[in-house]
């Protein structure tokens, strides 16, 4: 049968890993499990900062890669499976979502030419033609060796949409006296005059991002009102109310042979490049600057050589925050797309955890990241809620340009999965 068998329902094969966070479900978060695995990239092929979406039955490609710093050729496998608005799996046989094969090889790679740290870096586009997709929704793909899918390097979530409605959008200062300074609001139609919608409290669920975040999307957000053919969610209570933030802190490694802004030094040794960071310091109580950033996205890039896939090189990059003493309760971690937001327990220090040095009296990380341009916050975690706490080190400023992303969904009669019938990006 070889690749065309079935494995067993995908419904089953990945509850090992479920777990629920906040009432919204993490079952199948973009994680990677493999330490050797880094800089993990999933985009539309038509640009590197573009969201993983992609419209049903159309000619749009995603494009995923990563590098693998065990170096050699490993016969990495990957799967697809398809996952309900919660992004825990659907109730479906994979040749139910699936044209072709069920799993295949990735097969395009390329070895590191000419750095320092030696890698291969692996490509894949989806869908293709061993791979096709034959519904829409929620999607991640798996990566694994061995033949062991119950024991994936990475998995990381993607989106085929259905255009079926309209969504109108703004985003405003809150309208909360509360969080009129420190908060934004998210106000939206959904417009369904040629899809009929019967019972749009139990058909629909509603997920809204910032910033392409998952760590504090909203989700089974409800209608305020219900007019003809459309569904209104202009709430003026700070129920779609989010933190802004601030703009992103950055970090510039596209070049190690000048230093570029916030950078103090760039030093060769021992075989590794070593980048020093400007300490930075807490903007909590400072007046809010205009900057330009990529919403926490990074970018990979090299000034240095030709092809930045396979002569770009690693660095390690010291970052530090001054603070007197260490907070009660928590520590800090620098977050962003390049680690998925990740701030759990097992977070280590190369990929964001920050640890308190009294000596130097400030929380320091040393990162491991590949040339490129990278955004970053400053997030302190509560150690028992494990919750995500901005106001100490960034502050939130209404000004802040954030992008928010609508995601709609619908469960149509006698379906077993959440059709994603609109994608609606908007930004302030």
């Amino acid at each position: 049968m070889g690749k065309h068998k079935l494995f067993f329902k995908a419904g089953i094969f990945l509850l090992f890993m479920c777990v629920t966070s906040g009432g919204f479900s993490q079952a199948l978060e973009d994680k990677i499990f493999k330490p050797s695995v880094r800089t993990v990239l999933l985009h539309r092929t038509d640009g590197e900062l573009t969201t993983p979406v992609i419209n049903f039955n159309s000619e749009e490609r995603l494009l995923l890669s990563f590098d693998d710093l065990e170096g050699g050729y490993v016969a990495w496998q990957y799967t697809l499976v398809h996952c309900n608005a919660d992004w825990t799996p659907t109730d479906l046989w994979q040749n139910e979502y699936l044209q072709g094969y069920t799993d295949d090889y990735i097969t395009e790679y390329k070895n590191s030419f000419n750095t320092l740290q030696p890698y291969t870096h692996y490509s894949l586009e989806l869908p293709n033609r061993n791979i096709e997709i034959r519904l829409p929704g929620n999607y991640i793909v798996k990566v694994y060796a061995d033949g062991d899918p119950e024991h994936p390097a990475f998995i990381r979530r993607f989106m085929v949409v259905d255009k079926r409605v309209e969504v109108t959008a703004a985003i405003s200062q809150a309208r909360n006296i509360n969080q009129r300074y420190t908060h934004q609001d998210v106000s939206f139609s959904i417009l369904n005059p040629d899809y009929a919608i019967s019972e749009p409290d139990r058909q629909l669920k509603v997920v809204i991002l910032q910033n392409f975040r998952w760590d504090n999307a909203m989700f089974n957000v409800k209608p305020l009102m219900l007019r003809s053919n459309e569904m209104d969610y202009h709430y003026t209570d700070g129920t779609l109310s989010f933190e802004a933030g601030n703009e992103f802190r950055f970090i510039d490694i596209k070049s190690l042979r000048y230093n570029t802004q916030n950078i103090y030094s760039i030093e060769q040794r021992n075989g590794q490049y070593y980048v020093n960071m400007m300490h930075d310091k807490s903007r909590a109580f400072s007046p809010y600057i205009t900057l330009s950033d990529i919403n926490g996205n990074f970018l990979i890039k090299t000034e240095d050589a030709g092809d930045v896939d396979d002569e770009g090189e690693y660095a390690w990059v010291n970052i530090f925050l001054a603070w007197e003493t260490p907070l009660a309760g928590g520590t800090f971690y620098a977050v962003g797309a390049y680690n998925d937001w990740q701030h759990d327990k097992a977070t280590e220090p190369e990929k964001g955890k920050m640890n308190y040095n009294y000596a130097r009296q400030g929380y320091e990380a040393r990162l491991y990241l590949k040339q490129g341009y990278y955004n970053y916050y400053y997030a302190f975690v509560d150690d028992k809620t494990r919750k995500i706490d901005l106001s100490q080190a960034e502050g939130n400023r209404f000004e802040t340009g954030n992008s928010y992303t609508i995601l709609v969904y619908n469960r149509e009669q006698g379906q077993l999965f959440d059709r994603l019938i609109a994608v609606q990006t908007v930004e302030n």
